[in-house]
């Protein structure tokens, strides 16, 4: 049933940028009298009040906020140094290692922006990844954060074994790679995964080392040893990925045939199903039927929704990328692997399409490596990455992920607030000049659910039609929730859920801040009530600004139980 205050979306209404919308913008920017000091003439909208200063905004309680009135703190920074047209809508990945793995500097990059942490299963042991999601778990449940954890596979491509400490690669200087037992290697010399690696090396290829960090020229094999010479120098990590190639191109030999899911990968999964973890990023991702098989599994033994993120990293993946997004509940682009197995040059394109088609089909994207890898050892970007970062939150990714910058670089929280800033004054730019709007094809395959669909694009097109305040949103399962970021509106996302853990997964969706409220004897009408006060309770909003609220509730109706959406058009009482 919808109510009378919606009474069906127009056709294309999930384009959420009609000819329509954009005319009622236009309108809207046309009545404006006063131009706003330093605003390129653009003055804020009337239903807009100027944000709470930055003393009523910087909360970090000591103790835990409320149970059911448990807010993203870290907003509430952004607020205060950017306002509320300006706080960030892509989302900040941090990938955790020796560099910031304390509960001290956890709790730092948590109010710096950090949304998600990533577990690298490729370094570190199972109890040392316990430890640091028991330190997040503490950090949520006592400071009242929702960072969530995502742990990745180390996947079974060829890699190096372990080494005790990096080792620096000179240019001309020669190493061994062997498939021999790690404890016969001599100096400058290193296992590998791979047995069959000397059989699929020839004397002339080139071995790329971590996606490029260091570059070697085979010169020799001698049984089970290849002989290679440094020809681009730079550090050696333990367990660094190795890709050969022959003649400019990626030499697929026997090492095609490996499976995707190893049997470390296994017991990996285990761990994290174990720990109840938000997301599983799974490596090197060949075909859908990979992600399948996770996710039956994951399905069959976690107590708890745990969502398959596909990495795009190999090139078999790509002529499979359409049906992997299909099935996975999320993809990440694996830039630096993926570069070095197929021409760097193809890179941007691909990973142009992996947006487009995710954004499409409204599942999470999420691009990584090399954003910032100059601030491995510099406490300054390039330019030249500072361009790249703008140009992924130019095309709308939900998220953005630092590899080594955080987990083992000299300024991890540096990295950060880099990522940070960048990103919160390009999506403002993206906003004024209307970047990076897409037709959004319908993706529901029931009634009920393209009502949810249609409902939530009518209300993106109405926040922007009508500059709201925001949009708020009621969410047990995160689906309305995931609709409403697919849209891309311009004013932010308030989803309020009754779970921790959807409030944690949450946190990955573009332009979404999660709440934790809870639902239980409130009705839709209460509820609503209940998020203004908790919304002005933070200084999120002031009485009288404009919402959007879209409503899902369950009712009784002449003693038949019914569901009644609507799109509320309310201002804060």
């Amino acid at each position: 049933m919808l109510s009378a205050q919606f009474a069906g979306a127009a056709p294309g209404a999930a384009q959420c940028s009609g000819r329509a919308s954009r005319a009622v913008v236009r309108a809207a920017r046309a009545r404006k009298a006063v131009k706003a000091p330093g605003s390129g003439g653009r003055a804020p909208p009337p239903s807009l009040a100027a944000p709470p200063s930055a003393t009523a905004l910087e909360l970090a309680p000591s103790a835990p906020a409320k149970a059911e009135e448990q807010a993203p703190l870290g907003l509430e920074r952004e607020l205060a140094d950017n306002g509320f047209r300006s706080t960030r809508r892509t989302k900040l990945v941090a990938t955790i290692g020796p560099a910031c793995d304390s509960a001290e500097m956890l709790e730092q990059l948590a109010v710096g922006g950090m949304n998600v942490a990533r577990l690298n299963l490729a370094h570190g042991g199972h109890d040392y990844h316990r430890g640091v999601v028991e330190r997040i778990r503490k950090l949520n449940k006592d400071k009242g954060f929702a960072v969530a954890i995502m742990m990745d596979t180390e996947g079974s491509e060829v890699h190096i074994m372990d080494l005790p400490s990096p080792i620096k690669a000179e240019k001309g200087a020669e190493f061994t790679f062997t498939v021999r037992d790690a404890a016969t290697c001599a100096a400058n010399c290193f296992a590998v995964s791979y047995d069959a690696f000397a059989e699929d090396t020839q004397p002339g290829d080139m071995l790329i080392v971590d996606g490029g960090m260091v570059s070697l020229e085979v010169v020799g094999k001698a049984g089970p040893d290849v002989i290679a010479r440094v020809v681009d120098p730079g550090l050696i990590l333990s367990r660094a990925n190795l890709v050969f190639r022959r003649m400019g191109k990626t030499v697929r030999a026997r090492n095609a045939h490996l499976p995707v899911i190893s049997a470390k990968d296994w017991r990996d999964i285990d761990m994290a199903i174990e720990q109840g973890v938000d997301f599983i990023a799974l490596s090197f991702v060949k075909s859908a039927d990979s992600i399948r098989n996770l996710k039956s599994y994951v399905e069959s033994r976690a107590s708890r929704q745990i969502s398959v993120v596909a990495k795009i990293e190999s090139c078999d993946a790509v002529p499979n990328i359409a049906e992997i997004i299909e099935v996975a509940d999320g993809v990440m682009v694996a830039r630096g692997d993926l570069g070095a197995q197929v021409p760097f040059e193809q890179v941007p394109s691909i990973q142009k399409e992996i947006v487009m088609r995710c954004r499409q089909q409204g599942k999470p994207v999420i691009v990584a490596s090399h954003l910032l890898e100059s601030m491995h050892t510099v406490p300054t970007p390039t330019r030249a990455e500072v361009s790249d970062v703008a140009d992924c939150v130019r095309q709308r990714v939900d998220a953005l992920v630092l590899c080594g910058e955080t987990a083992a670089g000299a300024y991890p929280l540096k990295s950060l607030e880099v990522l940070r800033g960048v990103a919160t004054r390009i999506e403002e730019w993206v906003r004024e000049e209307r970047h990076g709007r897409l037709t959004l094809p319908q993706i529901s395959t029931t009634a009920d659910g393209l009502v949810s669909e249609e409902l939530c694009a009518a209300a993106a097109m109405t926040a922007d039609a009508l500059q709201a305040r925001a949009v708020l949103c009621f969410t047990r399962r995160g689906y309305m929730a995931g609709f409403l970021s697919r849209c891309r509106p311009d004013a932010p996302i308030f989803a309020f859920t009754d779970k921790q853990e959807t409030r944690q997964m949450l946190n990955l969706l573009w332009g979404v801040s999660p709440f934790r409220m809870e639902f239980d004897g409130a009705d839709g009408e209460q509820r609503i009530h209940r998020a203004f006060k908790l919304l002005k309770t933070r200084g999120l909003a002031s009485p009288g600004e404009l919402v959007v609220v879209v409503s899902d509730v369950r009712q009784d109706v002449g003693g038949v139980e019914d569901t009644i959406r609507s799109v509320q058009v309310r201002r804060v009482l």
